[in-house]
């Protein structure tokens, strides 16, 4: 018979050890995603975002309870002439009957029409006045998203098992690639008013911590070298925070803010149920029960979708460049034209493909898998003479009185468009005189202005003196 003393002394012991197990073997058998009590409510509201009502519809609820769903609204198609506007007057009228009903019901007074006994139904056994008081400051409006969340999975199919394979690589589960879900929809084009690019939403700042982040390359666009950076964002996260429901809601309100959380509340559950200090609001309260739920959408699609076509896994060759490229050349002698490489490329500026500038050195350049492929013999066939040492140089202007950006980009044979996105100009495209502006070309599907809408090539503010305040010189770089 062999001693089991000595083998559980021995198990525990490499229990010790950093790493033994690694992240998969824990995840094999405990789910490092918790489904909390306190949290079960929002993961069933956010499902139901998710999967009931398409983005023409939405709930009028409380912000605090969202079992209690007051309305089901019925919105103007966005692409409608003035559909923000009449939805949102839509919304701020349902919100003020909602209060006054909440507000009477507070003050004791009798339910009256159906509507108000239907509120008052809603709270069941929190009817008291306090509970109603409170409920007319929580009243929210949601947009609903199955149609929404139904092309984010389709579009998902392109790198999502890539996505996984790269968590697993970095030590981490596997199942964070279902984030972007909550993100971007799986958007790899997508660009928030906030300044957040991409599938996982980089801002600027936080991109360039863990990647290329310029007028040339932009890697938070490129969803395999953004998966990289969310895989290391994550793991600090996580190594500082010792929670993964604190980890991701830190991918929201940010890691210090969480540590302050953690230090004031001591765990998720108490910083879910108590904690509102700075801006953790319904946005950072609610980020962990969103990816419960988009993960349970996402891995029981055909419960709610049925079957599903999904984008086809994009497969590719990296050649590296030895030195700054023309992407025509590229394109020559790989017979790939610009278009294909702009797809598996998203990551370079739009003034690359225009030749204002070279492919930047070092660059893992994207080609398609074909089924005639001759990579290799073309790789090792490729000209010296079509490397160079150096970047191409940017062109600039100084901006004189008088000046308008219109007129800028007109006199330079630049779209108005293209002049916006290469110096971060406001949406009047204002300039002031004395600031340099930068002259190059940008793609508009590499880079998609957020609130402009058609009318950005109309655009044209004269140019202004520029204030002398210490915010003046970042405001016009």
């Amino acid at each position: 018979m062999i001693p089991t003393k000595p083998i559980k002394l021995l198990f525990l012991i490499l229990l010790t050890v950093p790493g033994f197990l690694g992240t998969g073997a824990v995840q094999a058998s405990v789910d490092p995603f918790p489904v909390h009590d306190s949290i079960r409510s929002n993961v069933r509201f956010w499902k139901k975002i998710y999967t009931k009502h398409p983005s023409t519809m939405g709930y009028i609820h409380d912000s605090r309870n969202l079992d209690i769903i007051y309305e089901v609204m019925e919105l103007m198609d966005s692409q409608k002439p003035e559909a923000k506007r009449i939805n949102n007057k839509r919304i701020r009228m349902a919100k003020l009957r909602y209060r006054r009903i909440l507000d009477k019901l507070a003050r004791g007074k009798k339910a009256d029409s159906g509507e108000e006994k239907r509120v008052l139904a809603l709270f069941a056994s929190q009817a008291a006045g306090k509970s109603l008081a409170e409920a007319k400051n929580n009243i929210r409006f949601q947009r609903c998203l199955r149609d929404r969340f139904l092309t984010g999975l389709k579009r998902s199919g392109a790198y999502f098992e890539q996505m996984r394979k790269i968590f697993t690589e970095h030590g981490l589960p596997a199942d964070l690639a279902y984030l972007p879900h909550v993100e971007s929809s799986f958007n790899y084009k997508a660009h928030s008013k906030y300044g957040a690019v991409g599938v996982w939403q980089f801002t600027r700042g936080t991109g360039r911590k863990f990647m290329t982040v310029n007028n040339t390359l932009d890697e938070r666009r490129d969803p395999i070298l953004a998966t990289h950076a969310a895989a290391r964002l994550l793991k600090e996260n996580y190594e500082k925070l010792e929670s993964w429901p604190l980890a991701l809601t830190a991918y929201n309100y940010g890691v210090n803010g969480m540590l302050r959380a953690k230090k004031a509340q001591g765990n998720y559950e108490k910083i879910f149920n108590q904690y509102g200090e700075g801006r953790f609001g319904f946005a950072s309260r609610n980020f962990y029960a969103e990816f419960i739920a988009a993960r349970e959408v996402a891995l029981h699609y055909r419960h709610f979708f049925g079957e599903i076509d999904f984008e086809t896994p994009v497969k590719s060759h990296e050649l590296n460049l030895p030195g700054y490229v023309d992407i025509q050349e590229i394109s020559h002698h790989f017979m790939v034209d610009t278009r294909t490489l702009r797809q598996l490329n998203p990551a370079l500026g739009g003034d690359i493909f225009t030749s204002q500038r070279f492919m930047p050195k070092g660059y893992l350049c994207r080609l398609p898998c074909r089924v005639d492929d001759n990579f290799e013999r073309l790789a090792g066939s490729l000209p010296k003479e079509i490397f160079h040492k150096k970047q191409k140089r940017d062109r600039f202007y100084r901006v004189s009185p008088g000046d308008t950006a219109g007129a800028i980009a007109r006199r330079n044979g630049l779209k108005l468009s293209d002049l916006i996105l290469a110096n971060n100009l406001d949406s009047r495209a204002t300039v002031y005189a004395g600031q340099t502006l930068k002259l190059s070309a940008f793609s508009r599907k590499n880079n998609p202005v957020s609130g402009l809408g058609g009318k950005m090539d109309i655009l044209a503010g004269t140019a202004k003196q520029a204030p002398m305040t210490p915010s003046a010189k970042s405001a016009t770089e």
